[in-house]
């Protein structure tokens, strides 16, 4: 039997630190794993960062669309950040530094450090637009990082939040109310020793700055918005809204409803979503 080779082979690289946070008498490492395909020439790259509520980071997750975009010849890390009750910006300075380590150590993983872009779903989602929207803002650069470290090629959001104020419109629940909602403890964190507590849009000011889509502006990289139009979690208004705003900015966009999908649900997990996203980033990224 004669086999036609259109697959590479793709190696994994488990838990790497990619950088370590000090958090008062204890030292934290964040960790990546990395599918890096064989191919003899240096690779565009993704950074998928994982969904949980804000509240947890499981970047073992979503194996068969990391794989399928690793197949098509793109390196693909999957990143932990740090999650409630670590307040904003931690999140967003560990996306930083994700992308700084691969940047930098992108000859050792065959990595084109001109060419990599960031994917999350739900609060990853929410991370991956933020990296896009501010690439270039060094007021959100942890202390070790370079502005041009944090730079990327493009970004895909699959049922990710982009304004916290709004982050429950059109939905039957008023969980996103409460003092308690993970957004709000994101923003606003956990009340010790004086009481903080507020809901995500008792502090506008706060939520906006804490949201992407209000630091959106001219020349970003390209985005895909995918939501499902049954999300019961995240409002699919997020999406609108923000192909709205990139799009008002002249920022290339695309979006795409996922008929009858709700919030993290298998429809996700279906070749027709995970081929789109591997078919978008390989049209973007080479």
């Amino acid at each position: 039997m004669k086999v036609n080779i259109t697959v590479p082979k793709v190696n994994e690289y488990h838990d790497i630190g990619y950088s370590q946070i000090k958090e008062n008498d204890t030292v934290r490492e964040m960790r990546m794993s990395l599918l890096v395909p064989e191919i003899d020439k240096p690779k565009p790259a993704v950074i998928y960062f994982p969904g949980g509520g804000f509240t947890s980071a499981n970047y073992h997750k979503f194996v068969q669309m990391r794989t399928a975009i690793a197949q098509r010849g793109i390196v693909v890390a999957a990143a932990e950040y740090r999650a409630v009750p670590n307040v904003f910006p931690a999140i967003l300075n560990d996306g930083k530094n994700a992308l700084g380590y691969l940047r930098r150590n992108a000859k050792k993983y065959g990595v084109d450090p001109t060419r990599i872009a960031v994917l999350g779903d739900s609060a990853g989602g929410y991370l991956a637009q933020f990296l896009g929207t501010t690439a270039e803002k060094s007021e959100f650069m942890p202390d070790t990082g370079e502005v041009v470290d944090t730079t990327v090629s493009a970004v895909v959001s699959l049922y990710g939040i982009s304004d916290l104020l709004t982050i429950g419109k059109g939905l039957n629940t008023d969980f996103h109310a409460s003092t308690t909602s993970t957004e709000a403890l994101l923003v606003n964190g956990v009340s010790f020793g004086e009481d903080t507590a507020n809901a995500i849009t008792d502090v506008e000011e706060n939520a906006k700055f804490a949201s992407p889509i209000d630091h959106v502006k001219k020349g970003l990289a390209p985005f895909l918005l995918m939501h499902g139009d049954s999300d019961t979690v995240v409002s699919p208004y997020q999406a609108e809204e923000m192909e709205a705003r990139l799009k008002k900015n002249d920022v290339p966009v695309d979006r795409v409803t996922i008929e009858g999908a709700d919030h993290a649900t298998v429809e996700w997990y279906q070749p027709e979503v995970i081929n789109l996203v591997a078919d978008w980033l390989v049209e973007h990224l080479f």
